[in-house]
């Protein structure tokens, strides 16, 4: 039996907002958001965990949205790049991605913004050798990795003040 037509409840909030719904137990994380919620900023890149295009946080913790199941959401926080900042009050993160041009295409932004916040709140922005290392797991193409460090840095700089 491979478990297709199978549908499990799960509730959980996505940017602040309760949400419930049936869903199979193979629906990741990303695909609902998408699919069923309409939140296109999260984008599917590899598919496979390996870009981090498709990060979001989750109780406030990077993950790959590709690879995390919807089910395991439940009773859980998930926050996408809908979730932050408004265009009259961007997120400190955001103001210094449009500050430092720290994005070509932009199809890697939303991960990477994501995935500095949380690197900031991890307390991991205090260099650029560090946040390197603590950002490696968000791969941009178009190679704006010099841009992208010089904006964490100056957000933490902008939360810590």
């Amino acid at each position: 039996m491979d478990g297709s037509g199978v549908r499990l409840d799960v509730a959980f909030e996505v940017n602040g907002r309760a949400v419930a719904a049936q869903v199979e137990p193979r629906t990741t994380l990303l695909d609902f958001l998408r699919d069923r919620l309409h939140l296109t900023g999260t984008k599917k890149g590899c598919n496979e965990g390996a870009c981090g295009t498709c990060t979001v946080l989750v109780d406030g913790k990077r993950m790959n949205s590709c690879l995390t199941l919807a089910i395991q959401c439940a009773g859980r926080a998930v926050t996408t790049i809908e979730g932050i900042g408004s265009e009259g009050a961007l997120h400190p993160v955001q103001q210094a991605f449009i500050d430092h041009d720290a994005f070509q295409c932009g199809y890697c932004t939303p991960g990477q913004i994501l995935s500095a916040i949380a690197c900031i709140e991890e307390g991991h922005a205090t260099d650029p050798d560090t946040v390197r290392e603590w950002m490696s797991g968000n791969l941009c193409r178009c190679s704006a990795y010099p841009q992208i460090t010089a904006a964490v840095l100056d957000a933490a700089a902008a939360v810590r003040s």
